[in-house]
């Protein structure tokens, strides 16, 4: 601390007199000798005290690592889930590991070896341990330009056609409950041929392909998608895991953390002709999240024009479970925090920032209340957004001074950078980006989306926390986006929004793998119920951890529920939300996407530094 001061007084001068006799001098007499010095003077008062100084900022505290305390079934003591918006596995992967390398495009060169995917370019055999399928050609002569019901609008029939980075920023496409059940088509043997007709949407006149609704068709290579291709190139992959159930991102959010989106309490309904599209009725009596409705008594939720719902009490989360054990964990949502302004002006609930690839379809506000995961459940809700009581207890549910913390597990993204910066890291945490980065269709595109998992990853392994890290980089669903692969169905429903085989129909089909139709009960825990046909879409999941095996597709049958189990399996014990109700029960291992007899020193050592603009490896002498 610096401190002002002042300069003491200094004490009397004692000085030698001469004696001059009452006469006037004549002369000058001569010199004496020099007598003795006299005796030193006393000290002077001391002078006052100096105004103290500014307190200064309190430089960042490294409480160590927190989350090693707890036991783990695996060397992992920090799951990082980069929960993205709206993507289907063929819309990222379709090709892969094969990019075009057109000029100026960003470079992806595939390592010699890679496994192949089931993607358009090699279609797999689910059914018969994924050798290639012969005489299939789904990117020159796709069945969906066969089926007479995509061009019955007089529109031309197109293959899928390769997306460019130029081309980043497209519509939205339809991704409702029941609209993506009618695109797989099950009734004709589930040849997944139906999407422009039911869930394609077509591009606004600003961008490009105008291709009309089979825009739904289209795909990203390695020239955009670098960063999501370089991971699964130096880390491990899944190329047949699915959203838990059929419909958009509230199912998608509740699920990864609960595995149950029946028992939904709807407090506010503004428009009664939008509830079977949101909520369907379970047929004992009850409520499903199949759409999108808001969490109820969020100080962001919309009543008047959005449907408004919590859980009861008696429905858990994993956040509930850690809860119990004291383990420590948060969500991160982007614009959570309403105390910044941003460089636009925009502020609070009403805080927007426009995509950073024009021109584009739309823009939206930073923070979303359908996709704030633990909102809904009273327990583990922050509704207030109010902000932590430090960067310290980012994770706990206590404050510094043994008070509840008022953030009660829910931060915003930035928080999450934060609390890293000063040595702190949850041992689970849910990170969702800002609404331009979170890569759904219309207000966000994937070189934004790009650039936030980069960041996350790269600020990961520059932490001490990095080699007992794992980053889960899955999504809540798949935007409606074309996918070649039908989906295997392990929970029935036969409620009136279900449209797979037929009016309020959904059963078991394209199961891969033994399994089974699943008997799963509803909230209640007493009997099944509607609203919970799945799985739903195929969708992309990558693991990034010094832990996980190199260039690896995993063809394990995983769901969104697959990340909640090895949370559980690793710190409950196997604990499950809802035994025999929620999915999680019957939900495939991602735990062979990793190698966890590693030696140590490969383990400090599995890195890979990537551009977040670009996506490719720092210092790769191809980019110009």
């Amino acid at each position: 601390m610096m401190f002002q001061t002042r300069d003491a007084f200094h004490g009397p001068i004692l000085a030698a007199a001469l004696a001059l006799g009452s006469g006037a001098l004549a002369t000058a007499g001569c010199t004496g000798d020099k007598g003795d010095p006299g005796e030193a003077g006393a000290a002077g008062d001391k002078g006052d005290k100096g105004d103290p100084g500014a307190i200064g900022t309190p430089g960042p505290v490294d409480t160590g690592d927190s989350a090693a305390k707890f036991a783990t079934a695996t060397p992992i003591k920090h799951v990082v889930v980069i929960f993205g918006e709206n993507i289907s596995f063929d819309h990222y992967f379709a090709t892969y590991p094969n990019a075009m390398n057109l000029t100026r495009e960003t470079p992806f060169v595939a390592a010699a070896g890679t496994p192949k995917a089931n993607d358009l370019l090699t279609p797999l055999d689910v059914n018969n341990n994924f050798v290639p399928l012969t005489g299939v050609d789904l990117l020159g002569n796709n069945p969906t330009k066969q089926n007479a019901q995509n061009t019955a609008d007089g529109s031309t029939a197109i293959d899928p056609p390769r997306l460019t980075a130029r081309q980043a920023s497209t519509a939205d496409q339809n991704h409702a409950y029941s609209a993506e059940q009618l695109a797989v088509n099950a009734q004709n043997g589930g040849k997944m041929d139906l999407f422009p007709s039911t869930v394609g949407n077509a591009n606004p006149p600003a961008l490009a392909p105008q291709v009309g609704k089979w825009l739904v068709m289209g795909y990203y290579d390695g020239n955009t998608v670098t960063a999501l291709w370089n991971y699964a190139q130096r880390f491990a992959m899944s190329d047949n895991s699915w959203t838990t159930q059929f419909g958009p991102s509230s199912p998608g959010a509740i699920n990864l953390i609960s595995g149950q989106t029946n028992g939904a309490i709807n407090t506010v309904n503004p428009h009664p002709e939008t509830l079977a599209g949101t909520l369907a009725d379970d047929g004992h009596g009850g409520l499903t999240v199949i759409g999108d409705p808001q969490p109820d008594g969020d100080v962001c939720s919309d009543p008047a024009n959005r449907p408004q719902i919590k859980m009861p009490a008696s429905n858990k989360n994993i956040g509930d479970l850690l809860n119990t054990k004291n383990i420590t964990w948060g969500a991160f949502m982007g614009g959570f925090d309403l105390t910044i302004v941003n460089a636009n002006g925009s502020f609070g609930c009403a805080r927007v920032t426009n995509p950073t690839q024009a021109p584009f379809a739309s823009s939206s506000v930073d923070y979303i209340p359908h996709h704030a995961w633990f909102q809904y459940y009273p327990s583990t809700a922050n509704l207030l957004h109010q902000r932590p009581s430090s960067l310290q207890t980012v994770g706990s549910s206590k404050a510094a001074d043994g008070s509840a913390d008022p953030a009660n597990h829910n931060y915003d993204s930035h928080d999450f950078f934060d609390a890293l910066a000063v040595g702190n890291l949850p041992a689970v945490s849910f990170v969702k980006a800002p609404a331009y980065q979170d890569g759904h269709g219309g207000y966000s595109n994937p070189i934004d989306e790009q650039s936030f998992i980069v960041n996350v990853v790269n600020s990961l392994q520059a932490s001490k926390f990095w080699s007992t890290t794992a980053v889960i980089i899955a999504y809540d669903d798949s935007d409606g986006w074309y996918d070649h692969q039908a989906p295997p169905i392990v929970s029935t429903s036969s409620g009136a929004a279900d449209q797979l085989n037929g009016a309020a129909s959904c059963t078991g089909a394209g199961a891969q793998q033994n399994a089974t139709v699943a008997t799963l009960m509803g909230a209640a825990g007493t009997t099944p119920v509607n609203g919970r046909c799945g799985y739903g879409t195929r969708v992309p999941l990558v693991v990034v951890s010094p832990f996980a095996k190199k260039n690896f597709i995993d063809h394990t049958l995983t769901d969104q529920t697959s990340v909640l189990k090895f949370i559980e399996d690793n710190w409950l014990a196997g604990q499950r939300v809802q035994p025999n109700g929620s999915f999680d029960t019957i939900a495939g291992s991602i735990n062979t996407m990793f190698d966890f007899t590693r030696p140590a020193q490969q383990v400090e050592s599995n890195t890979v530094w990537l551009d977040p603009k670009l996506g490719v490896e720092i210092g790769d002498s191809r980019v110009q």
